[in-house]
């Protein structure tokens, strides 16, 4: 009996085990899907504030799952964030945030944080953001952050402001 050649089906072979390859290896060699955003839920808010006419003061949770990073942002308005569990990794890149811990009627100043620097904020540690504050964040930990968010914004502001630090700078 003669055979027949066979370069077709050994070149559709070939094919598929590539397609096959190029689906399991990333796996294999741990790369996973992208992280999930940070989930930000306003809670309460009023655009009636007195003695701040044209702001609007916004209570938000935000939750940052394992993984996830918060962009490049600044807010416009003053902003206190407490983290309630898990620990922010936060750098400044512009500006400054004060970091305090305890309660407010008597907090205890952690540190300045300064362009250029990078803090880890834990359960219980608040920072105070002005709007000329550039920052980041992520949470490289392996549970999820929960912060609690006071925002005073100009009536009919994002709660942040992603900020492109190349345009920024040629300013």
């Amino acid at each position: 009996m003669k055979r027949l050649p066979l370069r077709f089906p050994l070149s559709a072979l070939a094919v598929i085990a590539l397609v096959a390859m190029a689906i399991i290896l990333p796996t294999a060699f741990g790369a996973s899907a992208p992280a999930p955003a940070p989930v930000r839920k306003a809670l309460a808010q009023t655009e009636h504030v007195q003695g701040a006419p044209g702001r609007t003061m916004v209570l938000s949770k935000v939750t940052v799952s394992a993984g996830a990073k918060l962009a490049i942002h600044h807010h416009l308005g003053t902003q206190i964030s407490r983290v309630d569990s898990g620990t922010l990794t936060y750098t400044v890149r512009e500006g400054k945030a004060e970091l305090f811990e305890g309660e407010s009627d008597e907090p205890t100043r952690v540190r300045t944080i300064t362009a250029g620097q990078t803090a880890r904020i834990t359960a219980g540690q608040w920072l105070v953001e002005q709007p000329s504050d550039i920052h980041q964040a992520a949470n490289r930990g392996s549970s999820p952050v929960v912060i609690y968010l006071a925002t005073l914004l100009k009536d009919g502001a994002a709660p942040s402001t992603p900020v492109d630090l190349r345009r920024h700078a040629a300013r």
